[in-house]
């Protein structure tokens, strides 16, 4: 653990007491990389929900106390691509890698050196407080013990939206449709369970993990395929067998792995097979798909945050929890305090929890406060 000094909040942004925030595969890895885009001392962390504690000038949408979420995609309301239903990535603020999105600077510093550590995702959220824009921040006004619980709400910060978007928008599944989902961490469960709530008849499930099947169940999955148990055929060949020579309708890479991807896209039938790539690959290596596949109707896709506008949308999926409509318990095997991050780490690297959720004060949370 680090000392840090976390300035006051300048103009369009804002200061936020984090209450809890878990681990995404994401911050893993940046943490492995070597290069550029990684940028170190960083803080990293960007799945998270808090409590606003000061705010800058020309800051109206939240005040201090409001319950916030941080996300990693900003929605600005303004640009053409906030303003458009075609596209959920903001063009007024792109991303800058280590700092904030409208002047490129931290507000993290080392107490003891006054050295500068570089934000993370525009979030920062291994951190008891941090400062992010208000164009990153979602507020949610049914967050409660006794409504929608702070861990609950902390996952709607980045892998189950982006998992159920991915299947409600990126891909917009059919009623009916056959779904295979490469990868059921977070991310692939909740694509299956957003699949499953648009009306898939039959949702594939592609894991190493044997275990993640019984979950899996939970949230959708029908079929489960371990790419170990295929002998030598591949995982492409037994989902077209399963589907009558024909492959899915649509597939879903939540790994972040470029052979993994081509191997979704063969997973997809002709004449209308959609793939959508959610997973990070921190190579940034080229995907190759043959053109002959591609003329015959294929397609292949990428989605940040599964297509979803998070001031929008984040509420609403809220509401569907408190509906009942939406499972977020299931993906939280692990709860811990911030000082047991480390083992949080080796948790998720050993494919042993879904989602962690790490409270700042744990004590707090063991007293239902």
């Amino acid at each position: 653990m680090e000392e840090v000094e976390v300035a006051p909040p300048r103009a369009h942004e804002v200061r936020v007491r984090i209450i809890c925030t878990s681990l995404c595969h994401t911050d893993v890895t940046f943490w492995r990389m070597k290069e550029f885009p990684a940028m170190f001392p960083s803080i990293l962390g960007h799945e998270a929900i808090g409590v606003v504690e000061s705010v800058g000038d020309h800051v109206q949408e939240v005040a201090v106390g409001d319950t916030v979420v941080p996300v990693f995609l900003p929605q600005c309301g303004e640009c053409d691509d906030c303003l458009s239903a075609r596209s959920n990535i903001c063009s007024a603020l792109p991303y800058r890698p280590g700092g904030m999105p409208r002047d490129g600077t931290t507000r993290f510093s080392l107490a003891a050196t006054g050295e500068a550590v570089h934000s993370f995702l525009c979030v920062s959220s291994f951190a008891e407080y941090t400062v992010v824009d208000v164009a990153h921040l979602v507020k949610l006004d049914v967050v409660g013990p006794a409504s929608l619980p702070p861990e609950k709400a902390c996952l709607l910060s980045c892998g189950v939206t982006t998992g159920v978007g991915a299947a409600w928008k990126a891909a917009a599944v059919e009623p009916g449709s056959t779904v295979a989902v490469f990868g059921l961490g977070a991310v692939g469960l909740a694509v299956a369970q957003g699949a499953r709530m648009r009306g898939a008849k039959r949702i594939i499930g592609v894991d190493l993990n044997p275990d993640k099947f019984e979950i899996g169940k939970k949230m959708g999955i029908t079929d489960f395929v371990n790419p170990n148990d295929v002998a030598e055929k591949t995982v492409s060949e037994v989902i077209r067998e399963m589907t009558g020579g024909e492959g899915a309708d649509y597939c879903f890479e939540c790994i972040g792995s470029v052979s993994v991807m081509a191997e979704a896209f063969q997973s997809s039938r002709s004449g209308w097979g959609k793939t959508v790539v959610l997973g990070v690959d921190g190579s940034a290596a080229p995907i190759s798909v043959p053109s002959f596949d591609i003329m015959r109707g294929r397609s292949v896709t990428g989605s940040l945050f599964g297509g979803i506008k998070p001031k929008d949308d984040i509420p609403m999926l809220a509401q569907k929890y408190l509906d009942k409509e939406l499972e977020l318990d299931e993906f939280i095997t692990h709860q811990m305090g911030f000082h047991e991050i480390n083992r949080a780490f080796d948790l998720l690297t050993q494919g042993k929890c879904i989602r962690c959720i790490i409270w700042m004060d744990y004590g707090a949370k063991e007293n239902g406060a």
